[in-house]
């Protein structure tokens, strides 16, 4: 049965949310790029033997080609420029903040490069959600200025430019594969590329510690899995625009995960952000019912702006 495209929005922001947690336990236990080592090497190796025992589908190689850049993109370059601007000293809310400039950018693209139109309700909807994760991170804006070189606030930024290139690149690809194909083989370039910087880092070794595969397990299933599966999914249904979104509701909800999970209780300011974010959100993707008309406005090039699934 085809997953809704509401059970897709909430999906992929309960479980793009559970990255940060994930992050949070495994890096109290190891180092950014030792979690990341392990997590993309346990992905690789479950969705890698998953779908050879149960897919055995050929990609031709051009899809391959596309789809390792995609994952370099998407996996490597914006976890990669995430975890390793909080570990070198950007307040993660700073960092939170500034990838949350990813629906702006996409809304202000999406139109030259894919042909989406963005209309003025969206536009006020995605500055509304800004406005709102603003709120949700103040507390870490305020909180003075961070330890990290000036080099480090580059990478949140070029941590949104992978993944939005990413997004863009999928919805322009020549040769698309569903999720379930395109997925394991991000893991595998994400694993090649994890573990190069872990070996030279000298940082391959894992702890013994039982909470570091805790957090493992958790990121493969929760944030690898379920994050950038639902992800492409939404991709696929809602379109760049409202996709990215729908991002801007990961922070309030990163804040009830870790409530749930460590008692960090936000404050009035965090739960005024998070109404901002839900009225934001709520103008950006409302969808209208058009007439014949109207959808030539909404979609001007077709067919043509959502790559179809090859039949199997």
């Amino acid at each position: 049965m085809p997953i809704s495209a509401a059970v897709t929005s909430i999906g992929l922001v309960v479980m793009w949310s559970s990255g940060f947690i994930g992050a949070e336990l495994g890096t109290r236990e190891a180092t950014a790029d030792t979690l990341l080592m392990w997590r993309f090497l346990a992905a690789a190796a479950v969705l890698g033997g998953a779908w050879l025992l149960l897919r055995r589908r050929r990609i031709p190689p051009r899809a391959l080609v596309e789809q390792a850049a995609i994952g370099a993109l998407s996996q490597g370059g914006y976890l990669g420029g995430i975890v390793w601007a909080v570990g070198l000293g950007v307040p993660s809310g700073t960092a939170a903040l500034i990838a949350a400039v990813q629906p702006l950018a996409a809304g202000a693209l999406a139109g030259r490069l894919l042909g989406e139109a963005v209309s003025p309700r969206q536009w006020a909807g995605l500055a509304i959600g800004l406005g709102g994760v603003a709120l949700v991170v103040q507390g870490d804006l305020s909180a003075g200025p961070a330890a990290a070189p000036a080099w480090a606030y580059g990478l949140p930024f070029a941590a949104m430019a992978a993944l939005l290139a990413a997004s863009f690149l999928e919805r322009r690809v020549r040769a698309p594969l569903d999720p379930v194909d395109a997925i394991p083989l991000h893991c595998l370039v994400s694993a090649v590329l994890f573990t190069g910087v872990a070996l030279a880092g000298g940082h391959a070794a894992p702890p013994a510690a039982g909470g570091f595969w805790t957090a493992v397990v958790w990121t493969v299933l929760l944030s690898t899995v379920g994050g950038y599966g639902f992800y492409w999914l939404s991709l696929r249904r809602n379109g760049v625009t409202r996709t990215s979104a729908l991002i801007y509701l990961t922070p309030p909800t990163t804040l009830v995960w870790a409530y749930a999970m460590f008692g960090d209780a936000p404050g009035w300011t965090a739960l005024a952000g998070v109404a901002v974010c839900v009225i934001g959100v709520t103008a950006a993707t409302a969808r209208r019912r058009p007439g014949r008309s109207a959808q030539l406005a909404e979609d001007p090039v077709g067919d043509r702006a959502v790559p179809r699934v090859p039949a199997e």
